[in-house]
């Protein structure tokens, strides 16, 4: 249920002020901003990526309005983990002021640090690992070591003289991680034994039974599709999914096949993961995409990008022939990721074009080629427990997965009234360990179209719907203003709506009766006869097609 929007009061000193930007009710552009005595501190800044209700749209950004006069006041960016749902945003905010410190672990900074390469800035990072403890001007910082499903993720306990919150980030309870780094609940008990004001908890598994099952799972089932594969095999995954890369490589090698690297982000990614030790290549498996069009087709496997059903990654552009590699008969291509909500068509869409093909496609549904890297309900009941919050936001997940989390806390003993279920713009203030929620603020969506950022409404997005579904009709006439008397046309033109522009010889008699009324009715400026045939041609469309396309009237005065 949305909230009521009303102004948060003036923020006291010493009272903590805690506001969302994006990531709860959503999977996605995940931003959280702390202030405290006048300065920020902004917790991770990442994208959402668009459905198929948001045309042309590359990416949508967290709403930076109630920060974009205040970039001076801000300490930090901290980083949690280098997932683009929680880095993608971080070129965007630093437009706005190039020399804001970034703190983060060492591949979630090589990662970021790459993509601002790509935007040509150059930026400040701060190395940080668990353990660690920073201090930003009234903000304390440690960090915590958590599984996630990309390596060096961190949880960021926040210490201040208002309270203490813990800023999970994603994370899982995984006990057998292939990096052998487990979510560290020796120090979450610790600080739980201290005292946790405010727990920002990931929600994204939160309905989902159980605990989620083991990374090391994966490897043997995977090694499995691949021997058994006839020809080539593709696997697609996040472009960033180290542990899923890593086990596709050890089951090639396996195998006796050699691997090569699909699309710009994943190459990027792995060169970096690789360079810094997270990433481990057998010898001889890894070569160049190039050259693996010569090998046979049963000694390869490609790695690449488009497990969400992109259509311009690489994995869409083969199931539509746009691609070098034409997927065949007896081809295998393994979906090694989870399904964001709101990508499924997209997805089956992929996944139906490649079984057209030929190709035999194994995903989630199928066998087991992916885990989540998210805790599931057992999960988190077991890290409440063990930290045991006085109070708990859920964040990180629509609001199917926010209710689920706030469930848990309360079984596991969180008072009801210490459990706020917030969105996107909710301001949450924290003073001597008491949190309430004291305002609304009105978030939007922030949405990059090409080289333009803000600049698309909601308005132009139901305006592309329409032309894609309805379709568009321009009118083109021209008028004598005095009497209403048509001097050129009714010209009709449509796109998208009819095979045969004769079916508008019905209607143009109605707009001349129109243009000739509203004359008659005192009407002398082309915008009022503009919408008198715009009135004429949706109610004729409406009537006679049961469709509702753009009407576009262009009225000339003579």
């Amino acid at each position: 249920m949305p909230l009521n929007l009303s102004d948060p009061p003036a923020l006291e000193p010493g009272t903590m002020r805690i506001i969302p930007l994006g990531g709860v009710g959503e999977i996605g552009r995940n931003m959280t901003v702390y202030e405290l005595n006048g300065k920020l501190l902004v917790v991770d800044a990442g994208v959402l990526f668009p459905e198929e209700t948001q045309p042309g749209v590359d990416l949508i950004l967290p709403d930076f309005g109630p920060i974009r006069d205040r970039v001076d006041d801000i300490l930090g960016v901290v980083l949690t983990h280098g997932h683009e749902d929680h880095i993608g945003a971080v070129p965007y905010l630093l437009r706005m002021r190039q020399d804001i410190p970034i703190l983060g672990s060492r591949l979630t900074l090589a990662f970021i640090e790459a993509k601002l390469k790509e935007h040509r800035i150059q930026p400040y990072t701060h190395n940080v690992q668990e353990g660690q403890v920073e201090n930003l001007g009234p903000f304390s910082l440690e960090f915590i070591a958590v599984n996630h499903s990309i390596p060096d993720a961190l949880a960021i306990v926040i210490s201040t003289d208002a309270g203490t919150v813990l800023h999970t980030g994603d994370f899982k309870l995984d006990q057998l991680p292939l990096d052998d780094r487990i979510t560290d609940l020796r120090a979450i008990a610790r600080w739980g034994e201290s005292g946790i004001d405010l727990a920002l908890t990931d929600s994204t598994n939160a309905d989902v039974p159980g605990f989620t099952a083991l990374e090391r799972d994966i490897g043997p089932v995977l090694e499995t599709v691949i021997a058994k594969a006839p020809r080539r095999v593709i696997v697609a995954s996040f472009s960033s999914h180290v542990h899923r890369v890593q086990q596709v490589l050890d089951a090639a090698h396996a195998n006796g096949r050699k691997v090569a690297l699909m699309g710009r982000s994943m190459i990027r990614n792995m060169t970096i993961a690789s360079d810094l030790g997270f990433l481990t290549v057998p010898e001889d498996t890894l070569i160049d995409a190039k050259k693996a069009a010569n090998l046979p087709d049963d000694k390869i496997v490609y790695m690449s990008t488009g497990s969400q059903g992109e259509p311009m990654a690489v994995l869409a552009r083969m199931a539509n022939l746009e691609h070098q590699i034409e997927v065949g008969e007896g081809d295998t291509v393994i979906l090694a990721s989870s399904l964001i909500p709101g990508n499924e068509n997209a997805v089956y869409r992929v996944i139906n074009g490649l079984m057209k093909l030929g190709a035999k496609v194994v995903h989630k549904g199928t066998a087991r080629v992916h885990v989540s890297g998210h805790a599931s309900a057992g999960e988190l009941m077991y890290f409440y427990n063990i930290l045991q919050p006085t109070h708990v936001m859920p964040v990180h997940g629509e609001q199917r997965h926010l209710v689920a989390n706030a469930q848990i806390a309360i079984d596991t003993g969180v008072p009801e009234k210490n459990v706020l279920l917030t969105e996107d713009g909710t301001v949450v203030d924290l003073k001597d360990g008491k949190v309430s929620i004291v305002g609304q603020l009105d978030i939007g969506f922030v949405y990059v179209d090409g080289s333009t950022v803000g600049e698309i409404t909601d308005a132009d997005l139901k305006d592309r719907r329409i032309l894609a579904e309805e379709g568009f009709i321009s009118i083109f006439v021209a008028v004598d203003a005095q009497t209403g008397k048509v001097v050129v046309g009714p010209e009709i033109h449509a796109r998208g709506f009819a095979p045969d522009e004769a079916i508008f010889e019905d209607v143009k008699p109605q707009i001349i009766k129109a243009l000739t009324d509203a004359a008659e009715n005192g009407t002398r400026d082309s915008h009022a006869f503009s919408q008198a045939i715009r009135r004429v041609v949706g109610r004729w469309v409406n009537t006679q097609h049961r469709r509702r396309p753009m009407i576009v009237p262009v009225v000339i005065e003579a």
